[in-house]
């Protein structure tokens, strides 16, 4: 198919749904409830085809991180919108000031009408149908454009999808990065957007054309900050857990290690103990994803090759494994130690099982370098809920902030979840998401006594009363 055909076909679902959309009106609660389960029944009754899809297009992923980390967050969220979805939709009562008084104001949130979806590759099923699943429990029908990069994947969400929507609901647009270009310039009611920083700038810049509003999910450099005396198992379990899930290729995994300085070997030492006991076998073992493409294989063999080639110490965690068919792309869980500023994976987000490890002296001095760099999506912090940590929340800022943990904010449903500056534009999950996906329509009612409304040309007494009301009166006249 030709790149105007491909327009023209993306240009033509958009119409269809649009137009569905406006003859059938917003749906009510029971419709949103139904599309909801109906979306839930098939990824459930599409699990195997999914898991199977995901580890071909990885080369190999364990099945039970994509069931952990992909069908069972998109679950849960369907769960949890279906849930609330009732006081979500109530209208809002709002303030009226007091010579309006008998009047009534409110906020109803009501459907944007078609909204777009542009998925990334590294989660290719819960980034897809979590926000396809906000999208429908605010009423709106939705277009997606998932990766192709995991091919089978999407033709596996393609299937899927259109055996439970039809394609005024619901469809699935497929194609490479001329597509994505025209997807992104469709003029939709709302755009979201998960992937590179890089590439979101394209995508809001195109959607500005049409002044779509968008949500972008991106990434960045996100800390972990390690307390002085807090590397422990509890700590190592949790970066080695965030670091290493999915090989690393996750927006919100640790991208470096702040670490107190006296407490260096340790870290060292317990995290390559830590990769040991999570996988026996190494890298070969099945539970160790490989990496999406030679592209990002090789880029990431580069970065570790920069920095140690700039003096940085370089530690690998086991050997990588030879001879293991669909494992070509197998990249050895790596630390880097001290690696400068001017290193290439001190500079870009890393998106492997690649660690930076840096130093510091006091949490003023872990601050200042979090600070100096752009803002990130998540942040980690590990130690006691003492003065440091309140410090460091109220000094710095990102998308969102583990205590002692790493990637479960993301599980929970009922925070919101987004980035802030480079990081991401605006949130959705929770309430934030469903509103995100709504236009909150203020309406005020005028209630039989209407003050402002007897303030109109010629004015006169009334009109000063009404203003002494209101502004005060003046000590003098003019």
């Amino acid at each position: 198919m030709t790149p105007d055909e491909d327009r023209t076909r993306m240009a033509d679902l958009l119409h269809r749904q649009r137009s569905a959309f406006l003859h059938d009106g917003p749906p009510g609660l029971a419709l949103r409830k139904s599309r909801l389960a109906r979306l839930r029944a098939a990824v459930l009754a599409h699990r195997e085809a999914l898991k199977d899809a995901v580890s071909a297009d990885f080369g190999n992923r364990s099945r039970h991180e994509t069931d952990i980390m992909e069908l069972a967050c998109v679950v849960q969220a369907i769960d949890y919108l279906s849930n609330h979805l009732r006081r979500f939709m109530q209208r809002e009562r709002r303030h009226v000031p007091f010579v309006y008084r008998s009047a009534r104001a409110y906020v109803e949130y009501q459907p944007l009408g078609v909204v777009g979806v542009m998925a990334p590759w590294n989660y290719p099923v819960s980034l897809t149908l979590v926000p396809l699943a906000t999208a429908l429990a605010a009423g709106n029908r939705a277009m997606l454009k998932p990766s192709e990069l995991t091919p089978r994947t999407s033709a596996a969400l393609r299937h899927m999808l259109a055996g439970a929507f039809a394609q005024d609901e619901v469809a699935v647009v497929l194609g490479g990065p001329e597509v994505g270009a025209a997807f992104s310039a469709l003029p939709f009611d709302h755009l979201l957007f998960t992937g590179s920083t890089q590439v979101g700038r394209k995508v809001m810049r195109a959607a500005s054309d049409n002044l779509v509003p968008v949500t972008l999910e991106l990434g960045g450099k996100s800390p972990a900050i390690v307390a002085r005396g807090h590397v422990n198992d509890r700590t190592m379990q949790s970066v080695v857990y965030g670091k290493l899930s999915n090989a690393g290729q996750t927006c919100v995994a640790p991208d470096y290690a702040l670490v107190h300085q006296d407490d260096l070997e340790a870290f060292i030492a317990r995290y390559a103990a830590t990769v040991q006991r999570f996988y026996p076998d190494g890298p070969a073992s099945r539970d160790y994803t490989t990496i999406i493409s030679d592209r990002h294989y090789d880029r990431l063999r580069g970065l570790v090759e920069d920095a140690r080639r700039n003096g940085a110490r370089v530690i690998e965690v086991g050997e990588r494994p030879a001879h293991l068919p669909g494992r070509e792309r197998t990249l050895v869980p790596t630390l880097v130690v001290n690696a400068g500023d001017d290193a290439l994976l001190m500079q870009e987000e890393i998106f492997g099982p690649i660690l930076p490890v840096r130093t510091y002296g006091g949490i003023d001095e872990a601050i200042a370098y979090v600070n100096a760099r752009p803002r990130p999506l998540a942040l980690y912090y590990f130690g006691a809920e003492d003065g440091d940590c309140a410090r460091l929340l109220a000094r710095t800022t990102s998308g969102n902030v583990g205590i002692n943990n790493t990637l479960m904010h993301v599980a929970q449903d009922d925070l919101p979840f987004g980035g802030v500056g480079p990081s991401g534009m605006g949130a959705y999950h929770g309430i934030e998401g469903f509103r995100a996906m709504s236009h909150a329509k203020g309406v005020f009612v005028q209630g039989r006594w209407n003050l402002p409304g007897l303030l109109h040309a010629p004015f006169g007494k009334l009109a000063d009363m009404a203003a002494a009301l209101t502004l005060g009166r003046t000590s003098r006249k003019p």
